[in-house]
């Protein structure tokens, strides 16, 4: 998933400068969200797919404009 790359690419960026440890709390969080949703995908049925797929699809977009 893009969300999910997006996550550990940027944990590691900041991991690697270590200038904001809040940010770094924050990232982390994010990426952690993506592992439950995605463990929701497994169990869940299509209606939750589709509600995970149109949210991250969302949040791709919001990303990329970082």
């Amino acid at each position: 998933m893009a969300v999910t790359r997006w996550y550990a690419e940027q944990i590691r960026n900041e991991q690697r400068s270590g200038t904001d440890p809040e940010r770094l709390k924050s990232l982390k969080d994010g990426l952690a969200a993506c592992a439950t949703d995605l463990e929701a995908l497994q169990d869940g049925g299509p209606v939750e797919a589709a509600e995970i797929g149109a949210r991250y699809a969302a949040r791709a977009q919001e990303l990329e404009g970082q």
